[in-house]
């Protein structure tokens, strides 16, 4: 049987893009982006809920954040998701998931950082 590992958000950047060079030439960027749903419960009243997806670029997706994304920005994004743990300086096991970003689009004009 085949599957299917694929997220697909339309959303706003929580923060300019994190962005380290490791070893080997290898760029990684990390973002947070927020999507934020309205709804009206039984008696009309407007509610929001805002939820926060942690995404991971890698290479040259990553070289493009670092050069166009900016705070507030909304894009659409397709990835996966990925799930890891990891033992924290006192060996308590933090959980983590992710989404690792494969392609995005810039829904709003975009800005070099330079300018």
């Amino acid at each position: 049987m085949k599957s299917l590992n694929k997220v697909t958000l339309i959303g706003n950047l929580g923060k300019d893009p994190d962005v380290q060079r490791l070893q080997g030439d290898w760029i990684v960027a990390k973002l947070t982006l927020a999507t934020t749903e309205t709804y009206r419960d039984s008696q009309g009243n407007k509610h929001s809920k805002t939820e926060w997806h942690n995404v991971v670029l890698w290479r040259v997706l990553a070289e493009l954040a670092e050069k166009y994304l900016r705070k507030g920005m909304a894009i659409y994004l397709e990835g996966k998701l990925q799930y890891r743990t990891y033992d924290d300086a006192n060996g308590q096991k933090k959980y983590v998931t992710e989404i690792i970003g494969e392609s995005f689009i810039m829904l709003d004009k975009a800005s070099k950082k330079d300018e």
